[in-house]
């Protein structure tokens, strides 16, 4: 399922072409780059909810978060995410590239994923997908691109 979202993801967000809204001529078409049907419908579920969590009647509500609260991880969450893993979601929301409600999200949407264990990587591409998705998160977007591609650009502020 992954790999689904991958190429979408690469495909259609970063060539900036137009996304295909029907459902059934991109499944056709990710059908024909070699994905199976069920990986594809996780795939695109997986979108929907992604979507759906950014509507504003859907979203979820979370806590605020003070400045000096942290996240406990549930059983299951630590079983997947990896303490790698974890410490990066801290970096991104210390350095203001996530925010307590994002990264709710990343971390839900990493749940649903069907890999037993996130590696780094893709959790970084999660949080791309996220922000890329977000309303009025470009400049996260854009900071999460620099850490992915030109880390040694990155300014903490």
């Amino acid at each position: 399922m992954f790999d689904v979202l991958m190429y979408l993801f690469e495909t259609y967000v970063q060539s900036e072409l137009d996304f295909m809204v029907d459902q059934d001529a991109l499944t056709d078409e990710l059908t024909r780059a070699g994905f199976q049907k069920p990986e594809i419908y996780k795939a695109l579920s997986w979108l929907e909810h992604l979507a759906a969590l950014h509507d504003s009647e859907d979203a979820p509500e979370y806590v605020a978060c003070a400045s000096d609260s942290f996240r406990i991880f549930a059983s299951e969450e630590m079983l997947k995410l990896s303490t790698e893993c974890r410490g990066f979601l801290l970096f991104l929301e210390q350095i203001r590239v996530l925010n307590c409600e994002t990264r709710e999200i990343v971390i839900e949407r990493l749940m649903e994923l069907d890999s037993t264990e996130i590696e780094l990587d893709d959790l970084k591409w999660v949080v791309m997908m996220v922000l890329f998705n977000l309303p009025g998160g470009e400049n996260a977007c854009h900071q999460m691109e620099e850490l992915m591609f030109e880390p040694e650009a990155v300014t903490i502020q």
